[in-house]
């Protein structure tokens, strides 16, 4: 549990690291564009940069402290099976998450200006749909929940992972999402010990969440872009689909010999 919150304040403070990097050269760049110190204009134009500097410095202090080193899963593709099903699984869950939060729209997103500002430049997409993603796997999957298994049960080290996951958005609209969908990552890390699904599936969730907010800002949940009669036949297919997917990626088998952990949930 120390490794794991150590791991989420370090991710933080590197995001500090990366605004105190990135802010003064783009003060310094406002200056000579416009001839004046706005404060405004200059915070809106650090986000991006702040974001990519954290990310980056996180990587760096992940890779010299060891963690992302491979232990022989960490970065396969598994079988094409396993992946398929891992694929399935990722997309059905990630519908029906959405389907449930979209029903909790008392839920305030503290995070609007700011993930539109990120939205503005292809820098800021890159770091939300790409490179974010990548890192969170690397850190909350292949670090976290890692060092999570190797001290408790996978149960309740997965539990653990995506309550963090959740938590450490602190966006309120985001915190329940987050939580869901790092629960199922961490499962699926767990039953395959390989981030790739997991890669895969984040990049196609916040990819689909920009794509969405950028070309129809103004709807608010699925059934507004679908329709009711829409939205429930998919969540049918989507539960479906899911447990079907579930069955089969219990019953997937390591084929390393250097897991910690009891294959069976």
């Amino acid at each position: 549990m120390k490794t794991a919150i150590k791991l989420a304040l370090i991710y933080f403070l590197m995001q500090i690291l990366g605004a105190l990097t990135a802010g003064p050269f783009c003060m310094l760049y406002v200056y000579i564009t416009t001839g004046s110190m706005d404060a405004e204009v200059a915070q809106k134009l650090t986000i991006a940069p702040t974001l990519l500097l954290g990310i980056v410095y996180m990587m760096l202090y992940l890779w010299r402290k060891g963690h992302l080193a491979d232990d022989g899963l960490m970065y396969s593709l598994t079988t094409p099976s396993c992946l398929t099903w891992s694929l399935l699984a990722g997309v059905a869950g990630l519908f029906l998450t959405d389907a449930l939060v979209s029903q909790m729209g008392f839920l305030p997103d503290l995070m609007k200006q700011t993930f539109d500002a990120l939205q503005s430049g292809w820098l800021g997409i890159l770091c939300i749909a790409v490179l974010g993603p990548i890192l969170e796997e690397l850190l909350y999957r292949g670090a976290i929940t890692k060092a999570l298994l190797q001290k408790y049960a996978p149960t309740k080290a997965i539990l653990i992972s995506g309550l963090l996951f959740g938590i450490v958005h602190i966006n309120p609209v985001q915190v329940v999402s987050a939580a869901l969908i790092g629960i199922l990552l961490a499962w699926l890390y767990w039953r395959t010990r390989s981030l790739v699904a997991c890669i895969l599936i984040h990049i196609l969730n916040n990819s689909l969440s920009v794509f969405l907010s950028l070309n129809y800002p103004e709807v608010g949940s699925m059934t507004e872009l679908l329709g009711t009669p829409l939205v429930v036949i998919m969540t049918v297919v989507a539960l479906a689909l899911f447990l079907l997917s579930v069955k089969k990626l219990s019953a997937y088998q390591l084929s390393a010999t250097n897991t910690t952990t009891d294959n069976k949930l």
